[in-house]
Parts: structure tokens; C-alpha cells; sequence
């Protein structure tokens, strides 16, 4: 029997003017399993009240000015939602009046996209609002934090983009995937090209996760193109 993809998806509001960076948090972070949502500072407090957010990244420099004072603003006016500044100003003192004005945390720039999940996660998992993130269908798991899987708890060897795959069927558990979806999201191809590398990696993906003697857990789709099921226990 197949088992429903268990995924915890948090909503992380951002707040950054600077869009390149913006981007990349974002692309980082919903590559994670996490969903972001950019809002401007001036709608932050209210969208924090009314959606269910579990977290909110605030550049402290946002067009030049400090804003520290808006968020001690937003302390005072009952905005509790968790806050991990980010910014280019990061002496011992500066980190010290952010965490004091409400930061829950304080990254300091520049930093690598892997410490930033990080940080995020960490400061979640403290003020308990989430667990582990992961995806799970049958007995195949993987950690998307920690970027591990697992089969019937033995670690895979995964490649990078063989993980990616596999991450991507998890889900959509029993759903038909596309040569073309895997192109476009997985391999972030615009177009349709004429290329056997879907094929090749599926190809390895299945020896590493199939049962010898049973048919694959990727089963193909005759002309559509693949769908994910997990073998009964």
C-alpha cells in the first residue's frame, strides 16, 4: 500500500531589497522544502499577524536605513513571530542590539546559502514550532536538511542529482511525472531537448532503490512517462 508523502512545509516570510539576494534565499530555502513568501517591510508586521508563518528573515539594512527600531516596534505592538536577522553589519556590538531590539538570531553577511538553512532550522527546532523535514513514501526516506536517504533505515549513496530525483518523486507519490516536469524542475531545462539523461539517471535511481526480484518502485507509464509506488510491507 502507498504511503501519503508526510512533509512538513513551513511559510517563511522574507524581507530584502536586494533582489539577486532575495532570489537566491528563496530559491535556496523552497529547494529545502520550505515555502517563502517576499513581503516589503511595511506589510511585514501585518502579514506576520495573519498568516501562519513560522518564521520571518529581516535584512537590517533594507534602502540604506537601520531597521532595528521596526522591529522593536513590531516587539512592542505583540508581533511574536520568530526573526533571524540578516545583515552586513555584524560587529560583536551590532550582533548585541539585534538580538536585544527581538532577533531571534543574526546572521551576519556574507554567508553560505547551507548556513543560512541552517540557522533557519536551528531556530525553529528550538522554539519547537517544527520537526525534522522529510519525505517519505513506503519505506524510503530522505532528510531534506541533512540531504540524506534511506531505504528500510539503511543510508543510500546518493548522488547529488540522483537525491534531487528522488525528492522529487516523494513528492508526488503515485502521481505521473513527465520527461518534460523532470526536465524543466529537476534539471531546470525551459524547453524539451532531445537528451537521454532522464533516462540514465531514473536508471541508476532504480538500482539503488529497487528490491531485487520485484518490479521498480519508478514504474513507467507507457508514452506518458513515470510514477513512484512503494512495494507493500
Amino acid at each position: 500500500m502507498t504511503k501519503a508523502a508526510s512533509v512538513v512545509t513551513p511559510t517563511i516570510l522574507l524581507v530584502e531589497d536586494e533582489e539577486e539576494l532575495a532570489n537566491e534565499i528563496k530559491a535556496e530555502l523552497e529547494e529545502t522544502g520550505y515555502l517563502v513568501r517576499r513581503v516589503p517591510i511595511d506589510d511585514a508586521a501585518e502579514v506576520a499577524r495573519t498568516d501562519d508563518a513560522a518564521l520571518l528573515i529581516l535584512d537590517r539594512i533594507l534602502y540604506g536605513i537601520d531597521k532595528l527600531q521596526t522591529l522593536e516596534l513590531w516587539r512592542k505592538q505583540g508581533v511574536k513571530i520568530p526573526v533571524l536577522i540578516i545583515s552586513s553589519s555584524s560587529s560583536v556590538d551590532e550582533i548585541a542590539d539585534g538580538l536585544r531590539a527581538g532577533a531571534d538570531d543574526y546572521l551576519a553577511k556574507p554567508f553560505y546559502m547551507m548556513e543560512l538553512v541552517a540557522r533557519v532550522e536551528a531556530v525553529l527546532r528550538r522554539l519547537g514550532d517544527i520537526s525534522t523535514t522529510r519525505l517519505s513514501v513506503g519505506d524510503l526516506e530522505i532528510d531534506l536538511l541533512e540531504q540524506t536517504a534511506f531505504k528500510a533505515g539503511v543510508k543510500l549513496n546518493l548522488l547529488p542529482r540522483e537525491f534531487k530525483l528522488l525528492e522529487y518523486f516523494l513528492r508526488r507519490p503515485s502521481q505521473l511525472v513527465t520527461r518534460a516536469m523532470l526536465l524543466k524542475d529537476v534539471w531546470q531545462y525551459e524547453f524539451e531537448v532531445e537528451t537521454n539523461v532522464v533516462d540514465t539517471h531514473i536508471s541508476n535511481l532504480r538500482r539503488k532503490i529497487d528490491d531485487h526480484g520485484f518490479p521498480s518502485r519508478i514504474a513507467n507509464v507507457r508514452g506518458l512517462g513515470y510514477m513512484l509506488r512503494a512495494h507493500a510491507s
